[in-house]
């Protein structure tokens, strides 16, 4: 286990670190020059480290990241440089980009997974949380609040900002691979205290019958089955898949897979987030469809064009 140590011990050096420019969002010629450079490196260990078929080399190539990435982050303004060739690597931004959030994964094994991550906020001097990984110490997944020493880890796919009584606090939509056949998603809640401390996890989500308001939101699911957990800007909804148990292969047990059917939350104006047992109730006779097929002209095949008549 010593290069878990080794990982620890290089997020533990993050921090403050000062930076001068003349105009916040401009860099000078050699200033992005060495953006570009370090971010062409980067690329190359990120990539690595995702598709590399030895264990080892992906763990030493995860190594060498990250001290990587924290000097290149000391480029004076570095917020502003939006790191695209980082393909591998979530970097996602809350509405108001007050901050945004690093997160990649490294497959150890079939049925064990890493997660990393920083939250970089947006100030002239660099200034930089790591988020450790201690998903197998949370006792109660749904409950527990966290902090960045004791990360839910998982890779970010999309983050809203929601407001209410408790001020402003943010839905992180993740990803963990977890394990051979099942797979979880997750929506945490992040949220900074007075001193700007960043914690995960708030009572913000309230079910009807349940006595408990729940920190953050988790799905566990079958490997096999393609899962939804997002919000929907049309409907305004936080919607997911509705699960049902099933057997799974003989070796996996029972697993949850979708049936069809939907649940959300829906954010009300005290800043919880209320179920909805069924999103869409409506029972059509027939499937949708904007015409008709045939535009109800028999004389037509299912390509539109006239049948030929028999003496044609």
């Amino acid at each position: 286990m010593k290069p878990i140590i080794v990982i620890l011990c290089l997020f533990a050096t993050l921090g403050q670190v000062a930076g001068q420019s003349d105009k916040k969002g401009v860099f000078t010629e050699d200033q992005q020059r060495h953006l570009e450079v370090m971010e062409d490196s980067l690329a190359v260990f990120a990539y690595g480290m995702l598709t590399d078929t030895s264990a080892d080399r992906r763990f030493l190539y995860c190594r060498t990241f990250i001290p990587l990435l924290v000097e290149t982050l000391k480029t004076p303004h570095s917020f502003d440089y939006p790191f695209s060739e980082l393909e591998s690597i979530s970097i996602q931004y809350p509405p108001d980009s007050s901050f945004r959030i690093f997160t990649w994964q490294l497959y150890v094994d079939a049925d064990d997974y890493r997660y990393f991550g920083s939250i970089q906020f947006n100030q002239e001097n660099l200034k930089l949380i790591p988020l450790v990984d201690r998903s197998f110490q949370v006792e109660d997944l749904e409950q527990d609040v966290l902090f960045p020493e004791s990360w839910y880890g998982s890779v970010y796919y999309n983050i809203r900002e929601a407001k209410g009584p408790q001020g402003t606090y943010y839905l992180l939509f993740g990803f963990d691979a977890y394990e051979f056949f099942r797979k979880r998603k997750v929506v945490d809640v992040l949220s900074f205290d007075q001193e700007g401390k960043p914690y995960f996890g708030m009572p913000v989500f309230r079910k009807e019958g349940s006595p408990q308001t729940k920190n953050r939101l988790l799905l566990e699911y079958y490997a096999e089955a393609s899962v939804r957990l997002n919000y929907d800007d049309m409907l305004e909804l936080l919607m997911y898949d509705h699960l049902i148990e099933m057997q799974g292969p003989a070796s996996a047990g029972p697993v949850m897979v979708p049936d069809g059917s939907y649940e959300a939350y829906q954010l009300g104006a005290d800043g919880y987030w209320y179920h909805q047992d069924k999103v869409f109730d409506q029972i059509s006779e027939e499937a949708p469809r904007p015409f008709p097929v045939l535009d109800g002209d028999k004389d037509k095949d299912i390509f539109g064009n006239r049948k030929k008549s028999k003496n044609e």
